[in-house]
């Protein structure tokens, strides 16, 4: 087991094992990525943006029951991270579109991987939630 304290673990410096993220650790960075990545909204936004760019208002309707503050702060957190592009155009009134970057396009094809599992399987979710499968199957 690696410790996150230990100046160097094998041929691995402390610095880069800060660098490469260690989502396990309290303190990593990674762990608010993560955050951003995989929250509800955040999943959804990458999906959408990979069928191309979107305005606000696109992303708000294609996304039910995302309230506008959550859409504009979920936005904000992936374009920090660098998954998505944020391009305001000098037009009346003011339109902002926004794309993934090759980065953002990485990890929402991973999140597209996950909700479509998530979908095909719902049935069988549904039936575990409600106690008719067991766990052992």
């Amino acid at each position: 087991m690696n410790d996150i304290s230990s100046p160097s673990v094998g041929s691995i410096s402390l610095l880069e094992r800060i660098r490469t993220g260690e989502v396990l650790a309290r303190d990593c960075p990674s762990r608010d990525i993560l955050n951003h990545v995989c929250s509800r909204w955040g999943v959804l936004v990458l999906v959408v943006l990979l069928d191309g760019m979107h305005r606000f208002s696109e992303l708000r309707r294609k996304i039910g029951g995302v309230s506008e503050k959550m859409l504009s702060q979920t936005l904000q957190s992936l374009e920090q991270d660098g998954f998505v592009d944020r391009k305001a155009l000098p037009v009346v009134p003011p339109h902002v579109e926004y794309r993934l970057t090759a980065m953002g396009e990485e990890v929402a094809l991973q999140m597209d991987g996950l909700t479509t599992w998530i979908e095909q399987n719902l049935p069988r979710i549904l039936e575990a939630r409600e106690g008719r499968v067991s766990i052992t199957e």
